[in-house]
Order: structure tokens, then C-alpha cells, then sequence
């Protein structure tokens, strides 16, 4: 537990208690639900299991993973949400999809299984198909593909930047398991440009704080340009002592937004202040070690009243980037990750 342990945020005991929050709401079958009673998103699945991964709970990780394994569709799409097992949501996200690429390489970095790598990777390879099949003429992707089959000629900036991040893990195993994948090498760079140099191929989201820091969290943003993007929406976003807004024009802070936004800090040299955002959130922290989702604060009222699996999972994996735990800071810091195309090729694509 060493890597979990942060001044201010998690003693190792704390830690404990918030890897312990997210294991007892893991079913037997590996899915892991936002909480009891509550359903199950892939990409929240996946960001819980990697939290999994940092405590050193590697077999409930693999289980998560075997449960994305088994329940993938024939398109390699995954249902956008299931309760107790059966699909409740039959739409299929983009960026939910995509995620497992972002656990398996996570998962490999975590525990140097190669077996098990080669295990999912025909499962990433058809999660991949799935989500380029949705890519549209400028490089972006739509965000979901519904029950009827169709596609709404719409990406959004939050899902396409994840989705970047997705391409560039899935292109690291495949380089490590020699499986060529030049039309996801042309994807990411694209998909990587887009989102970087053109936010008006993307719905007007603006008022959500994921569509400001996710194109750094993405890796899709660094240096300069990244810093001028946090530095330019910080104090729209958030509130000093209490966390950060999940929109603009919302008095509530969240606790997945707070500690994704400190993951992203932590990523541009910014430790400092990821931390303190770290440390701003722990009023959400309840005494079973989970985390409330949000906070009201001109109600001073909890909302939702529920702690979240992925909220206590986002937290563990800022806390595990800030601590250097190898397998995330590669995953999240992405200097080591394939880029794709470089950023000249994809302009002369375009």
C-alpha cells in the first residue's frame, strides 16, 4: 500500500478501507456495480478494476476483466449499462467500449502476466473494431451506436479524448505482442488532432468540467498548450476547499471530476496543486472508506446519496500517479504509450 498513502488525503489504514469499499461491492461473477443495488457501466467497471490493481488485489482484477471478456457482444461492444447481470441500457458507447484497452495494459503493467494479455487481446482487438466503425469523416467518433443500429452523427470531446487515450494503450499491447495495427496507428493520430487543434467537430458541452481537463487526462494535450488549457477554466470549475463543479453553472462538486481533474494535474508537473484537490474532496469520504459521488454546498447537502465504486477508484489511481506506482504513471503520464501518426501527417490527412 505504500504508493496509496498521501499526506493530507490517505493513511495506509484509509487506504485499506477504500480498496476494502470497492471489493465488497465486486459480485461473484467479477462485475463490479457503482454500488449495491446500483448497475454497472463498462468504463466505470474498468476504472474500478485498475484501482484494484494498484492495492495489489490482482485476482479480483483479472475477475473484473474476465467478466468484460465474457459479456462482450459479437460486434465487440459491451451494453451502455447492466443490473445484476442482464443489460438494462442497450445502447453501446463509444468511449465505454474502448476503456477495456486502457485496463488490459494497465492490468499487464500491474502484474507482467503475459498469458493473460494474450487472452483479452482478441477481446480489445474486437472492442477497437467496434469503436472505429463509429469514426467519422474528421476524425472523431460517434459517441454511440443505438439499439437499431444506427449512429448519431455526433462526438463529443469528454468521450472521444478517452477514447484517444484507449487507442494509444491498445496500440502498446499490440506492439508488445507483435500485432501490427496500422489503421488504429491512423485513428490515434487523427482522433489525437481533433481533439488537440478542432473543438468545433464536437458537441457544445462546455458547461461540463470533463470536456475541460479530459483532452489532458486523454494525453491528448501536453506542455504549454495543456497548462493554458487548465489555467484558463480553473476558477469557472473550482471551488477552493470543496472540489471541483461538475458544471459550470452548478453549485455541486464531485468527487470522480475532483480526483480525474488531479490525475490530470499530476500528469502536466502540476503535483502540487493535484493534491490539494485531493485533500479538498476528503468531506466526501465516508467512514467505511468509500466516497460520497457529490456535494451540494448551498444546500450542504450530500447528492446523490450513494458513494460510488468509480468515485473511490479515480481517487486510488491519483493517489497511486502521485505516489509512482509504475503501471499507472505509465498509463496516465502516456510519454511511453504509442502516439500514432504524428500530428504533420494527420494535418495533411485533413
Amino acid at each position: 500500500m505504500r504508493t496509496l498513502t498521501l499526506d493530507g488525503v490517505l493513511t495506509a489504514q484509509q487506504a485499506a478501507a477504500t480498496v476494502h469499499s470497492i471489493l465488497a461491492e465486486q459480485r461473484a461473477d467479477g462485475a463490479i456495480p457503482w454500488f449495491t443495488g446500483g448497475h454497472l457501466d463498462p468504463w466505470d467497471h474498468v476504472e474500478a478494476a485498475m484501482a484494484l490493481d494498484v492495492a495489489g488485489e490482482h485476482a479480483a482484477a483479472e475477475a473484473a476483466y474476465r467478466w468484460l471478456i465474457g459479456s462482450q457482444n459479437p460486434d465487440g461492444s459491451w451494453y451502455a449499462a447492466y443490473r445484476e447481470g442482464v443489460a438494462s441500457e442497450l445502447n453501446r458507447e463509444s468511449n465505454f467500449c474502448a476503456y477495456v484497452a486502457v485496463g488490459a495494459w494497465h492490468h499487464y503493467l500491474s502484474t507482467g502476466d503475459d498469458a493473460f494479455l494474450e487472452e483479452i487481446w482478441p477481446t480489445v482487438g474486437r472492442a477497437m473494431a467496434f469503436v472505429l466503425a463509429l469514426g467519422r469523416a474528421d476524425g472523431t467518433v460517434s459517441w454511440r451506436r443505438d439499439q437499431d443500429g444506427s449512429a448519431p452523427d455526433e462526438a463529443l470531446l469528454t468521450g472521444c479524448s478517452s477514447i484517444h487515450h484507449a487507442l494509444r494503450c491498445a496500440l502498446a499491447i499490440a506492439d508488445h505482442l507483435e500485432e501490427p495495427q496500422p489503421d488504429w496507428e491512423l485513428a490515434a493520430g487523427r482522433l489525437g488532432h481533433a481533439v488537440a487543434h478542432h473543438p468545433e467537430r464536437f458537441l457544445d458541452k462546455d458547461r461540463y468540467s470533463m470536456d475541460w481537463y479530459y483532452p489532458v487526462l486523454g494525453t491528448a494535450l501536453r506542455g504549454a498548450a495543456a497548462k493554458e488549457r487548465i489555467e484558463r477554466d480553473w476558477d469557472r470549475f473550482v471551488v477552493p476547499g470543496l472540489g471541483v463543479r461538475c458544471v459550470s453553472d452548478r453549485p455541486w462538486v464531485t468527487g470522480g471530476e475532483s480526483a480525474e481533474l488531479a490525475l490530470a494535474l499530476w500528469a502536466i508537473g502540476e503535483s502540487t496543486r493535484a493534491v490539494e484537490i485531493l485533500k479538498s474532496i476528503q468531506h466526501l469520504r465516508h467512514t467505511d472508506g468509500g466516497y460520497w459521488t457529490g456535494y451540494v454546498f448551498e444546500d450542504d447537502a450530500i447528492w446523490p446519496e450513494e458513494r460510488t465504486t468509480w468515485t473511490a477508484g479515480a481517487l486510488l489511481l491519483a493517489v497511486a500517479a502521485l505516489g509512482g506506482d509504475e503501471a499507472t504513471v505509465s498509463v496516465f503520464g502516456g510519454e511511453s504509450l504509442p502516439a500514432g501518426l504524428t500530428e504533420e501527417c494527420c494535418a495533411a490527412v485533413h
